[in-house]
Protein backbone atom coordinates (compact mmCIF):
# COMPACT_ATOMS: atom_id res chain seq x y z
CA UNK A 1 0.00 0.00 0.00
CA UNK A 2 1.18 3.40 -1.03
CA UNK A 3 0.74 6.16 1.37
CA UNK A 4 -1.45 9.21 -0.60
CA UNK A 5 0.38 13.02 -0.40
CA UNK A 6 -2.66 14.47 0.47
CA UNK A 7 -3.30 15.34 -3.30
CA UNK A 8 -4.64 12.38 -4.22
CA UNK A 9 -1.22 11.05 -5.97
CA UNK A 10 0.10 7.93 -4.54
CA UNK A 11 3.96 8.06 -4.43
CA UNK A 12 5.78 4.77 -5.51
CA UNK A 13 8.53 3.13 -3.52
CA UNK A 14 11.48 5.80 -4.53
CA UNK A 15 9.91 8.67 -3.97
CA UNK A 16 8.65 7.21 -0.27
CA UNK A 17 12.42 6.80 0.27
CA UNK A 18 13.74 9.91 -0.68
CA UNK A 19 11.18 10.93 1.65
CA UNK A 20 12.06 8.84 4.55
CA UNK A 21 15.64 10.04 4.06
CA UNK A 22 14.64 13.49 3.89
CA UNK A 23 13.07 13.21 7.05
CA UNK A 24 16.04 11.06 8.96
CA UNK A 25 18.80 13.65 8.28
CA UNK A 26 16.00 16.85 9.37
CA UNK A 27 16.27 14.92 12.34
CA UNK A 28 19.86 14.65 12.31
CA UNK A 29 20.02 18.35 11.96
CA UNK A 30 17.23 19.16 14.72
CA UNK A 31 19.40 16.83 17.16
CA UNK A 32 22.12 19.54 17.06
CA UNK A 33 19.81 22.07 18.42
CA UNK A 34 20.10 21.72 22.05
CA UNK A 35 24.24 21.70 21.97
CA UNK A 36 24.20 25.25 20.05
CA UNK A 37 21.46 27.23 22.37
CA UNK A 38 23.78 25.92 25.01
CA UNK A 39 27.36 27.36 23.32
CA UNK A 40 25.14 31.13 23.16
CA UNK A 41 25.45 32.74 26.28
CA UNK A 42 22.18 34.87 25.58
CA UNK A 43 18.57 35.25 26.35
CA UNK A 44 16.78 32.63 25.09
CA UNK A 45 14.12 34.45 23.50
CA UNK A 46 17.50 36.27 21.50
CA UNK A 47 18.79 32.90 20.19
CA UNK A 48 15.49 32.44 19.37
CA UNK A 49 14.75 35.32 17.51
CA UNK A 50 18.41 35.65 16.27
CA UNK A 51 18.47 32.36 15.01
CA UNK A 52 15.12 32.99 12.98
CA UNK A 53 16.15 35.55 11.15
CA UNK A 54 19.11 34.28 9.44
CA UNK A 55 16.89 31.05 8.65
CA UNK A 56 14.11 33.70 6.98
CA UNK A 57 16.83 35.21 5.13
CA UNK A 58 17.59 31.68 3.80
CA UNK A 59 14.00 30.38 3.44
CA UNK A 60 12.96 33.79 1.62
CA UNK A 61 16.22 33.34 -0.60
CA UNK A 62 14.96 29.91 -1.50
CA UNK A 63 11.74 30.80 -1.98
CA UNK A 64 12.95 33.61 -4.43
CA UNK A 65 15.12 31.47 -6.38
CA UNK A 66 12.76 28.32 -6.80
CA UNK A 67 9.37 29.93 -6.70
CA UNK A 68 6.41 27.66 -6.31
CA UNK A 69 4.79 26.04 -9.13
CA UNK A 70 2.06 28.69 -10.72
CA UNK A 71 -1.42 27.17 -9.94
CA UNK A 72 0.32 23.95 -7.84
CA UNK A 73 0.15 24.71 -4.23
CA UNK A 74 -2.01 27.26 -2.37
CA UNK A 75 -2.56 27.90 1.54
CA UNK A 76 -5.91 28.95 2.99
CA UNK A 77 -5.18 31.97 5.16
CA UNK A 78 -6.40 31.12 8.60
CA UNK A 79 -4.50 27.38 8.75
CA UNK A 80 -1.30 28.82 7.28
CA UNK A 81 -1.61 32.16 10.39
CA UNK A 82 -2.54 29.43 12.90
CA UNK A 83 0.52 27.45 12.39
CA UNK A 84 2.86 29.91 12.08
CA UNK A 85 1.78 31.71 16.07
CA UNK A 86 1.81 27.80 16.81
CA UNK A 87 5.42 26.99 15.48
CA UNK A 88 6.73 30.43 16.74
CA UNK A 89 5.47 29.23 19.94
CA UNK A 90 6.92 26.09 20.10
CA UNK A 91 10.93 27.31 18.62
CA UNK A 92 10.11 30.08 21.65
CA UNK A 93 9.36 28.01 24.81
CA UNK A 94 11.92 24.74 23.49
CA UNK A 95 14.97 27.15 23.67
CA UNK A 96 14.03 28.72 27.05
CA UNK A 97 13.50 25.49 27.97
CA UNK A 98 17.22 24.40 26.99
CA UNK A 99 18.62 26.98 29.21
CA UNK A 100 16.24 26.08 32.46
CA UNK A 101 16.59 22.51 31.66
CA UNK A 102 18.84 19.35 31.12
CA UNK A 103 19.06 19.17 26.89
CA UNK A 104 17.97 15.69 27.38
CA UNK A 105 14.39 16.93 29.44
CA UNK A 106 13.75 19.67 27.02
CA UNK A 107 13.80 17.18 24.18
CA UNK A 108 12.25 14.48 25.71
CA UNK A 109 9.20 16.20 26.34
CA UNK A 110 8.71 17.53 23.34
CA UNK A 111 8.72 14.39 21.87
CA UNK A 112 5.26 13.98 23.55
CA UNK A 113 3.82 15.93 21.06
CA UNK A 114 2.51 13.22 18.42
CA UNK A 115 0.52 12.41 21.66
CA UNK A 116 -1.29 15.47 22.15
CA UNK A 117 -1.20 15.78 18.21
CA UNK A 118 -3.64 12.62 18.60
CA UNK A 119 -5.86 14.42 21.43
CA UNK A 120 -5.95 17.92 19.33
CA UNK A 121 -6.88 16.00 16.74
CA UNK A 122 -9.78 14.69 17.83
CA UNK A 123 -10.96 17.90 19.20
CA UNK A 124 -10.21 20.02 15.90
CA UNK A 125 -10.58 17.79 12.89
CA UNK A 126 -12.78 15.02 14.59
CA UNK A 127 -9.72 12.50 14.01
CA UNK A 128 -10.60 9.61 16.90
CA UNK A 129 -7.99 8.63 18.95
CA UNK A 130 -7.21 4.45 18.97
CA UNK A 131 -6.33 2.47 21.73
CA UNK A 132 -2.70 2.78 21.20
CA UNK A 133 -2.75 6.64 21.44
CA UNK A 134 -5.01 6.49 24.74
CA UNK A 135 -2.25 3.56 26.42
CA UNK A 136 0.70 5.75 24.97
CA UNK A 137 -0.88 8.94 26.27
CA UNK A 138 -0.82 7.02 29.61
CA UNK A 139 2.32 5.84 29.40
CA UNK A 140 3.35 9.38 28.62
CA UNK A 141 2.07 11.31 31.82
CA UNK A 142 3.79 8.05 34.23
CA UNK A 143 7.05 9.34 32.25
CA UNK A 144 6.26 12.91 32.27
CA UNK A 145 6.04 12.13 36.42
CA UNK A 146 9.59 11.11 36.54
CA UNK A 147 10.81 14.29 34.99
CA UNK A 148 8.64 16.54 37.43
CA UNK A 149 10.11 14.63 40.59
CA UNK A 150 13.70 15.13 39.41
CA UNK A 151 12.70 19.23 38.78
CA UNK A 152 11.16 19.56 42.24
CA UNK A 153 14.83 18.31 43.49
CA UNK A 154 16.90 20.06 41.24
CA UNK A 155 15.10 23.72 40.52
CA UNK A 156 14.19 22.25 36.86
CA UNK A 157 10.46 22.41 37.48
CA UNK A 158 9.83 25.76 35.08
CA UNK A 159 12.48 24.42 32.73
CA UNK A 160 10.67 21.19 32.35
CA UNK A 161 7.47 22.46 32.60
CA UNK A 162 7.87 24.58 29.33
CA UNK A 163 8.88 21.96 27.85
CA UNK A 164 6.07 20.12 27.97
CA UNK A 165 4.62 23.53 26.58
CA UNK A 166 6.64 23.38 23.63
CA UNK A 167 5.41 19.72 22.76
CA UNK A 168 2.03 20.47 23.12
CA UNK A 169 2.85 23.47 20.60
CA UNK A 170 4.37 20.75 18.30
CA UNK A 171 2.04 18.62 18.44
CA UNK A 172 -0.91 21.40 17.42
CA UNK A 173 1.08 22.83 14.73
CA UNK A 174 1.05 19.23 12.71
CA UNK A 175 -2.52 19.22 13.69
CA UNK A 176 -3.07 22.76 11.65
CA UNK A 177 -0.80 21.28 8.92
CA UNK A 178 -2.95 18.44 8.63
CA UNK A 179 -5.60 21.01 7.63
CA UNK A 180 -3.85 22.60 4.97
CA UNK A 181 -3.91 19.77 3.19
CA UNK A 182 -2.85 20.94 -0.69
CA UNK A 183 -0.49 23.75 1.27
CA UNK A 184 2.97 24.51 1.32
CA UNK A 185 4.51 23.60 4.60
CA UNK A 186 7.64 26.10 3.48
CA UNK A 187 5.55 29.25 3.66
CA UNK A 188 4.28 28.38 7.12
CA UNK A 189 7.59 28.10 8.47
CA UNK A 190 9.37 31.36 6.87
CA UNK A 191 6.06 33.14 8.39
CA UNK A 192 6.61 31.44 11.51
CA UNK A 193 10.56 32.73 11.30
CA UNK A 194 10.06 35.98 10.55
CA UNK A 195 7.44 36.32 13.44
CA UNK A 196 9.44 34.91 15.67
CA UNK A 197 12.00 37.50 14.27
CA UNK A 198 9.78 40.27 15.00
CA UNK A 199 8.57 39.35 18.64
CA UNK A 200 12.52 39.24 19.53
CA UNK A 201 13.23 42.73 19.03
CA UNK A 202 12.75 44.49 22.05
CA UNK A 203 14.35 41.15 23.74
CA UNK A 204 17.61 42.30 22.16
CA UNK A 205 17.21 46.25 22.76
CA UNK A 206 16.74 45.35 26.30
CA UNK A 207 18.77 42.19 26.68
CA UNK A 208 21.78 44.03 24.30
CA UNK A 209 23.89 40.64 23.10
CA UNK A 210 27.83 40.67 22.67
CA UNK A 211 28.51 39.53 19.35
CA UNK A 212 31.56 37.68 19.32
CA UNK A 213 32.70 34.91 16.78
CA UNK A 214 31.77 32.01 19.55
CA UNK A 215 28.83 33.41 19.63
CA UNK A 216 27.88 34.45 15.99
CA UNK A 217 28.75 31.07 14.66
CA UNK A 218 26.69 29.14 16.37
CA UNK A 219 23.36 31.73 15.68
CA UNK A 220 24.27 31.38 12.06
CA UNK A 221 24.84 27.51 11.85
CA UNK A 222 21.12 27.06 13.61
CA UNK A 223 20.16 29.53 11.07
CA UNK A 224 21.07 28.29 8.06
CA UNK A 225 21.84 24.44 8.57
CA UNK A 226 19.90 23.24 11.73
CA UNK A 227 16.91 25.39 11.16
CA UNK A 228 17.19 26.46 7.11
CA UNK A 229 18.18 23.79 5.57
CA UNK A 230 15.99 21.32 8.10
CA UNK A 231 13.15 23.40 7.26
CA UNK A 232 13.34 22.46 3.49
CA UNK A 233 13.95 18.72 4.10
CA UNK A 234 11.29 18.52 6.75
CA UNK A 235 9.02 19.79 4.10
CA UNK A 236 9.98 17.32 0.84
CA UNK A 237 9.78 14.79 3.09
CA UNK A 238 6.66 15.28 4.88
CA UNK A 239 4.68 15.22 0.84
CA UNK A 240 6.16 12.00 0.81
CA UNK A 241 5.81 9.93 3.53
CA UNK A 242 3.10 9.42 6.20
CA UNK A 243 2.70 11.75 9.51
CA UNK A 244 3.46 8.69 11.66
CA UNK A 245 6.35 7.33 9.37
CA UNK A 246 7.80 10.74 9.10
CA UNK A 247 7.44 10.49 13.40
CA UNK A 248 8.92 7.11 13.93
CA UNK A 249 11.93 8.38 11.53
CA UNK A 250 12.23 11.62 12.96
CA UNK A 251 13.06 8.92 16.39
CA UNK A 252 17.12 9.89 16.14
CA UNK A 253 16.55 13.38 17.27
CA UNK A 254 15.75 12.61 21.05
CA UNK A 255 18.59 9.85 21.07
CA UNK A 256 21.11 11.89 19.62
CA UNK A 257 20.61 15.14 21.07
CA UNK A 258 21.50 14.64 24.60
CA UNK A 259 24.02 12.67 22.75
CA UNK A 260 25.91 16.04 21.25
CA UNK A 261 25.42 18.19 24.42
CA UNK A 262 27.25 15.64 26.71
CA UNK A 263 30.31 14.89 24.36
CA UNK A 264 31.15 18.61 24.31
CA UNK A 265 29.49 20.38 27.77
CA UNK A 266 29.26 16.91 29.74
CA UNK A 267 26.11 17.97 30.74
CA UNK A 268 24.25 14.73 32.01
CA UNK A 269 20.28 14.41 33.36
CA UNK A 270 20.01 12.17 36.10
CA UNK A 271 18.88 8.99 36.26
CA UNK A 272 14.96 9.38 36.93
CA UNK A 273 14.74 11.74 33.97
CA UNK A 274 16.10 9.27 31.58
CA UNK A 275 13.86 7.12 32.74
CA UNK A 276 11.33 8.69 32.32
CA UNK A 277 12.30 10.19 28.80
CA UNK A 278 13.21 6.52 27.62
CA UNK A 279 9.23 5.73 28.44
CA UNK A 280 7.85 8.17 26.63
CA UNK A 281 10.11 7.69 23.70
CA UNK A 282 8.67 4.36 23.93
CA UNK A 283 5.11 5.01 24.07
CA UNK A 284 5.76 7.00 21.05
CA UNK A 285 7.28 4.62 19.03
CA UNK A 286 5.00 1.81 20.12
CA UNK A 287 2.01 3.77 19.15
CA UNK A 288 2.67 4.72 15.99
CA UNK A 289 4.10 1.80 14.75
CA UNK A 290 0.40 -0.08 16.33
CA UNK A 291 -1.11 2.85 13.64
CA UNK A 292 1.58 2.30 10.70
CA UNK A 293 0.20 -1.71 11.26
CA UNK A 294 -3.47 -0.83 10.91
CA UNK A 295 -2.85 1.73 7.86
CA UNK A 296 -1.27 -1.08 5.93
CA UNK A 297 -3.81 -3.69 6.90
Amino acid sequence: MTPNTGSGVSLGAGERLKGQGAVFCTAILWSTSGLFIKLVDWHPVVIAGTRSFVAALFLLTVRLVFPPRPGGEKNRPLPLCAAAVISTLAMISFVVANKLTYSANAIMLQYSAPIWASLLGWLLIKEKPHWEHWGALALVMGGMALFFRDGLSTGHLLGDSIAVLSGICFGAHTVVLRMMKNGNPRDSMLLAHILNAVISIPFIIIYTPHFTVPTVMPIVFMGLVQTGCASILFAYGIKRVTAVHAMLTAMIEPVLNPVWVLAVTGEKPSVSALIGGGIIIAAVAASSYIGKRRELR
